[in-house]
């Protein structure tokens, strides 16, 4: 399971025109499975995430997390995470997991997030989505487990 997390002012998240997953200031969170993924990579990352410590204090240290600022979190399923460019100039997408497991583990990243007291909106699994952001920073992390 690999994340992208980019710290922004806002971000949403619209299918057909339509805004389906809209945040003011948090973490815009790119979700990418692969086929061996399982719930406890899942729960790491989860905790990882809620914990992170990347927004400024009244010092302009990077000290503060999500619950310290009340941030919320979009999230969007991204299966190109796992695109494989070695072969030519088409990516290869064989690493990504089959839709069901997919969606099936973003999901549960969805709830796991939600349990921590902390504002989840999210994309459409599967859906032609267009995301919009006003990155912070920019501050730009992947994490992997």
């Amino acid at each position: 399971m690999k994340i992208v997390i980019q710290r922004v002012k806002n971000a949403q998240v619209e299918v057909e025109k339509e805004v389906v997953g809209k945040i003011g200031k948090g973490f815009l969170v790119l979700l990418g499975v692969t086929h061996n993924d399982t719930k406890e990579q899942a729960d790491y990352l989860v905790k990882k995430l809620c914990k992170l410590r990347v927004f400024t204090d009244e010092n302009g240290k990077m000290n503060l997390g999500l619950k310290d600022i009340e941030g919320e979190l979009l999230i969007v399923s991204q299966f190109t995470l796992y695109a494989d460019c070695t072969g030519g100039n088409r990516p290869s997408f064989t690493e990504a997991a089959k839709p069901e497991q997919a969606n099936e583990l973003y999901e549960y990243f969805c709830s796991q997030c939600e349990k921590n007291q902390i504002h989840v909106e999210k994309g459409i699994f599967g859906a032609d989505m267009k995301v919009s952001l006003l990155n912070d920073g920019p501050v730009t992390i992947i994490m992997e487990k």
